[in-house]
């Protein structure tokens, strides 16, 4: 246990109480981090498509809607990334949300 705290400071990395409870703590803390990432990452994505849609004149919900009545299966990851490298493909895409909106 001493051997992982080397790196704290003070009691933290040479008394063995202490240096447990630091890591315990340390653990937990990477733990959430790990989970919180995921969500963090969705939600840039989530911003970046909103932009972007709104460039086009439709909102994120309408735009997902859209996609969803025309059977286009594409995640959030996926959709940004095309928002940002690809505008022309992800005008296409928008065009054909709102056709499934029309239906």
């Amino acid at each position: 246990i001493l051997r992982l705290a080397k790196g704290y400071r003070g009691g933290r990395s040479k008394l063995y109480t202490l240096a447990s409870e630091a890591l315990k703590k340390a653990l937990s803390a990477k733990y959430k981090g790990r989970k919180k990432r995921k969500r963090d990452f969705r939600r840039l994505w989530i911003v970046r498509i909103n932009a972007a849609s709104r460039k086009e004149g439709i909102s994120y919900s309408l735009f997902i809607r859209g996609l969803k009545k025309v059977n286009i299966k594409l995640n959030r990851k996926v959709l940004s990334e095309l928002a940002i490298s690809d505008p022309s493909q992800f005008s296409e895409l928008i065009k054909k949300a709102k056709e499934g909106l029309e239906e």
